[in-house]
């Protein structure tokens, strides 16, 4: 009996142990979740993402954001390729390869201009010439360049989502974003590339996992910051920072401008990859718990769920519109363009583009 009673006792204090003080790579802290009131109101659910007509883009894995010039639109990936795909014959080329994980994309002056996220800030000509523009700041690498957006005097804005979690260090993009959200101490920044000087300023530190981009007509910059469920309005000067909308029903990710409305004013489309985590809400102010979580095997840990969802807002960040899929068939939609009457959308992990007509606003 003994025998026994020791065979089982020293696995399982050797198990307690473990769950309890194993090493991990996150050190959590303490956050208030706002409450979550769910898919309610301005996001009722409705299907007016299901049943989306799909393009494929090759071999490409997670055209995870898109951008449209001369007729074209572009399309980065997990794999590293920059495909062309021409909306009317739906064939695919790809262009280049960063050797990195490109992410956001963005044409200017017909140059697309890349946020890779091992390479960093980056940029393609028509021709095919990949450039580095980017990818330290500080005298600190950029660990993970997200997104990016473009103002009219041609700085290059654009996140590092994660000083801490670099994506290149971590596995994948998805592994480094959910230790950043996860662990919560805010290590992301917004930083600003000068094309005129070449050089590269942080605007805005302090951000859990900021990722979407876009620039407001009033010279201020719209951020995702995922980990917060909101999106963030910075001015570039100063790096002051006041919610634009907050409390998402789940994980901002990209955030990309749409037609304009008819009074004149820009809109946006944000694209929410996933419903908000009730076990991490939950646990917001519990950081031994979300550490014994990461000492759980991945299966068991908390999971992203598949649900579409793209959100249209007008410049003062009030809700136009709530596409939605809750059967989540085109999974991790991050983010929408609208080209030539269709609305266009992107995933982090699907093979292929999707898109719908787009009904204009009345």
């Amino acid at each position: 009996m003994k025998k026994i009673l020791l065979g089982i006792g020293l696995p399982l204090a050797g198990l307690i142990g473990y769950l309890g003080f194993a090493p991990v790579p996150i050190a959590p802290v303490v956050w208030d979740a706002p409450q979550n009131a769910g898919f309610v109101g301005d996001f009722s659910p409705n299907t007016d993402l299901a049943n989306l007509e799909r393009i494929s883009v090759g071999t490409s894995i997670g055209p995870e954001d898109a951008a449209q010039m001369n007729g074209m639109i572009y399309a980065t990936s997990q794999k590293g390729d920059i495909t062309r795909i021409n909306p009317i014959t739906k064939s695919v080329e790809v262009v280049a390869n960063t050797g990195g994980v490109p992410l956001g994309i963005e044409a200017y002056d017909g140059v697309l201009y890349i946020a890779d996220a091992h390479k960093g800030l980056l940029s393609l000509t028509e021709g095919g010439q990949l450039k580095t523009l980017s990818d330290e700041v500080d005298g600190t690498p950029i660990e993970y360049a997200d997104d990016l957006d473009i103002a009219d005097n041609g700085v290059i804005y654009f996140s590092d989502a994660s000083t801490k979690f670099g994506a290149a260090d971590n596995g994948t993009t998805m592994q480094a974003s959910l230790l950043e959200i996860m662990e919560s101490q805010g290590t992301g920044r917004l930083l600003a590339y000068d094309m005129r000087t070449r050089q590269t300023r942080t605007i805005a530190g302090g951000l859990v996992f900021p990722n979407g981009v876009a620039m407001h007509p009033d010279g201020s910059v719209l951020v995702n910051e995922t980990g917060r469920y909101r999106t963030l309005k910075i001015d570039p000067e100063t790096g002051r920072m006041t919610d634009w909308i907050n409390n998402l029903p789940g994980f901002p990710d990209n955030i990309n401008p749409g037609p304009a409305l008819p009074t004149g004013e820009p809109s946006y489309f944000l694209g929410i990859i996933s419903p908000r985590s009730e076990w991490l809400d939950e646990n917001a102010g519990k950081p031994a718990m979300r550490k014994l979580a990461m000492r759980l095997p991945p299966a068991l840990r908390p999971k992203a769920e598949h649900y579409g969802h793209i959100v249209q807002l007008d410049s003062k960040g009030r809700v136009l519109r709530s596409f939605q899929d809750p059967a989540g068939a085109y999974h991790d939609a991050t983010g929408a363009i609208v080209h030539d009457g269709y609305l266009y959308v992107t995933s982090l992990h699907e093979t292929d583009l999707a898109r719908r007509p787009y009904p204009p606003l009345p």
